[in-house]
């Protein structure tokens, strides 16, 4: 008997048609990996056209694109409240309303926050803890990262207090409160009207200094951050500013909504 039988693929025709050697699942995967490999390189090839796609400054990090945004911001504020004095002067010019009548005009504006506003004043500034900070007291537990930064509520917190104590006006960081301003944390970072704030933040309020000071100290909720400050070191300033004068809001007073699509 012919010995071609026991080997398959030999040719013979007692033997049937040769069969192909499998291919290894070993093999199958090596060749997968170089493929990938080459897609990887040629994809990151593509995308950085000769350059350093770590250090491109096209792709900025969403942090970054918040500060550009937020400086943009900013300079549209100025630049209109710059339009607006200059439509104020001339209206004022020859608009022929009588004194009274301006007067009751200046009046409410100093009420709707969007004139300056000279006057003693009191600031408060509040600051995270230092990032290795410890329980400055027995009894209390090791800080979590969230006893650590200022929160939404420790801010409007201070503002509620202010306004309670007889607060004229109030700044915080550089902008002017109105009736519509909404003081709001995103993360340790504040966002007021477009614009976005990293802490210390300081909070400035006109008004009579004593008041001011005592609905600070009356306040539940600076009470309870006044536990942090004392445990965990969170920044706490309070401070008379003499004189100041408070800018003018010069933002849109319009209100804004959301519509339905369609």
């Amino acid at each position: 008997m012919s010995n071609s039988a026991d080997f398959p693929g030999t040719g013979s025709t007692d033997s049937g048609p040769a069969r192909r050697p499998r291919p290894r699942p070993v093999r199958i995967l090596t060749a997968a990996v170089f493929a990938l490999a080459g897609l990887i390189f040629f994809t990151s090839f593509d995308t950085a056209r000769g350059t350093d796609i770590r250090q491109d400054g096209s792709l900025l990090k969403l942090s970054d694109l918040i500060q550009q945004r937020s400086r943009k911001n900013k300079g549209l504020d100025e630049s209109d409240a710059a339009l607006r004095a200059g439509v104020e002067s001339l209206a004022e010019s020859d608009d022929g309303s009588t004194r009274a009548e301006d007067e009751k005009l200046g009046a409410l504006e100093n009420e709707a926050g969007t004139r300056g506003l000279t006057g003693k004043a009191v600031t408060v500034t509040l600051n995270d803890a230092p990032p290795n900070a410890t329980a400055k007291l027995p009894g209390y537990p090791e800080p979590q990262p969230d006893y650590l930064v200022i929160h939404q509520q420790d801010l409007q917190a201070v503002v509620n207090a202010l306004w309670q104590g007889g607060a004229r006006g109030i700044k915080v960081m550089d902008q002017r409160l109105i009736s519509t301003s909404a003081v709001r944390c995103v993360g340790n970072t504040l966002i007021l009207q477009g614009r976005v704030y990293s802490p210390p933040y300081r909070i400035t309020a006109v008004g009579d200094p004593g008041r001011l000071k005592e609905a600070l100290a009356a306040s539940k909720a600076i009470q309870t951050y006044m536990v942090y400050v004392n445990v965990y070191g969170l920044g706490w300033k309070v401070a008379d500013e003499g004189t100041v004068t408070l800018p003018g809001y010069s933002g849109t007073v319009d209100l804004h909504y959301a519509k339905p699509v369609g």
